[in-house]
């Protein structure tokens, strides 16, 4: 299986051991406000490549942090007139709302910020003690000189970073580079005790005290998006591998890329900021994830009408030739080694490659749609073994009949059709097709029974 790997600069084999458990952690969201399509985009990559590592028989540990206490959240409150924790519990809810919403299942643990202080501690505790963190008036920082690789990553200059650092002369900062793991608290603010004073974490060090403790000092796989390179994961690198003295921290660095919004780069200031909730408004989850999924994980996508356009017409394409089909094989046998389910392993794991896999996907969706009449049973069986195989880790197919309150409904207004066709009211039964239509239903006649799906 090939992926890009960002440290290395280059596509890569995964070399990952099915005999033991592979660790996989990716950034998890602050949560301060409503959630944004790029947190869907970052979060839904991710889950289909989990989900897709365990259907290819591999044990995986998928961990994600949940930053519950940050500065954002702090201002946010005092905007509000509320405690911190009230805003981080109701976004922290309504993030896993939208998660359960999208499919995204696979994570087996979410680890809050705020639930791993004396971790956080430790390693503090550890760094100052070894010279490589100094304390100030105003918190604790880790030295950037100490550590030779840092800028690695990212790919910078350690002396260009100096020179294009801020400078405020109010800080005590022996280095300009040199970055926050512990504030020292201000008044009226959230905090806990620590041989540095009252304060709270720095950002960078939350997340390696969190996969320390679960994965220890190494581990396999490290995602998120490209906005987090540096100086985020710089830092936690820097961080872990300072305490540890180990030659890395993830063996893997994966980046999804960013979110355009016609064109422009998604931000608050341009007003062009997408929410999760304001587009399922109108989508479909599973239009959203095939959306999202549907480019190279490492290319900006830009997010349009056109785009999600182009994603429901494909999910119906490919839905209505699953519905068919499963009305056609109720008594289906597994044939085994099916080579559509071959040919698209080969292309995903040519570099994870979600456009090119639906791409082929398409194709053949569209033949088989088009020539359905005169597939034979065995391929039949194939086609529809192929698209749940694929359904299986991105999560693209509608989820049935869904929410069942308006089954009754609709299975009566099939029944009045029915009888509308008996009497030869085909006007009337027409109607009833209309009107299903605008609820968002397909049916198809197929010989006396009728099936039905939400399209």
């Amino acid at each position: 299986m090939l992926a890009y790997d960002t440290l290395s600069r280059a596509e890569i084999k995964l070399d990952l051991d099915p005999s033991r458990v592979v660790r996989v952690f990716v950034c998890g969201p602050t949560v301060q406000d409503s959630f944004h399509i790029g947190h869907a985009r970052t979060y839904a990559f991710f889950d289909s490549v989990v989900k897709y590592l365990r259907i290819r028989g591999y044990s995986v540990f998928y961990l994600q942090n949940i930053t519950d206490i940050d500065d954002k959240i702090i201002n946010r409150a005092k905007e509000e007139n509320v405690s911190y924790d009230v805003i981080s519990k109701k976004y922290t809810q309504e993030y896993f709302d939208l998660m359960k919403a999208l499919k995204i299942d696979s994570v087996n643990f979410y680890a809050m910020a705020t639930r791993h202080i004396p971790e956080i501690i430790r390693q503090i505790g550890i760094l100052v003690d070894r010279g490589l963190a100094y304390e100030t008036s105003d918190g604790v920082y880790f030295s950037v000189m100490k550590f030779p690789d840092y800028g690695r990553l990212s790919g910078q200059d350690l002396d260009a970073l100096r020179t294009g650092a801020r400078v405020d002369s109010s800080e005590e900062k022996m280095d300009p580079r040199d970055f926050v793991i512990w504030k020292k608290m201000k008044p009226g603010e959230p905090y806990w005790d620590s041989p540095w004073g009252k304060g709270r974490p720095g950002w960078h060090v939350e997340d390696t005290a969190i996969t320390e403790k679960y994965f220890g000092p190494t581990y396999d796989i490290h995602g998120a998006g490209t906005d987090l390179i540096f100086p985020h994961h710089e830092a936690e690198i820097a961080i872990e591998r300072s305490i540890s003295g180990e030659p890395y921290l993830a063996r893997y660095w994966i980046h999804s890329a960013m979110i355009n919004v016609n064109q422009e780069k998604m931000s608050k200031s341009l007003k062009n900021y997408v929410t999760i909730r304001s587009v399922l408004e109108d989508y479909l989850p599973e239009e959203l994830r095939y959306a999202l999924l549907n480019a190279q994980f490492r290319s900006n996508v830009n997010f349009a009408p056109q785009l999600m356009n182009e994603a429901r017409a494909n999910i119906n394409a490919i839905n209505t030739l699953y519905e068919k089909l499963k009305f056609d094989l109720k008594n289906r046998a597994s044939r085994g080694n099916n080579p559509f389910i071959t040919i698209f392993t080969e292309i995903f794991e040519n570099g994870l490659d979600f456009r090119n896999l639906f791409k082929n996907l398409l194709l053949q969706v569209n033949r088989w749609n088009s020539e359905f009449g005169s597939i034979g049973l065995i391929q039949k069986e194939f086609a529809l073994e192929a698209i749940e195989w694929v359904d299986s880790f991105t999560g693209i197919l509608p989820s049935g009949k869904g929410d069942s309150s308006g089954d009754e409904l609709i299975a009566l207004l099939l029944k009045l059709r029915k009888s509308m066709r008996e009497k030869k009211d085909f006007a009337g039964a027409d109607e009833i097709r209309k009107s299903l239509r605008e609820m968002g239903i397909t049916i198809e006649d197929r010989g006396e029974e009728t099936i039905w799906w939400k399209s």
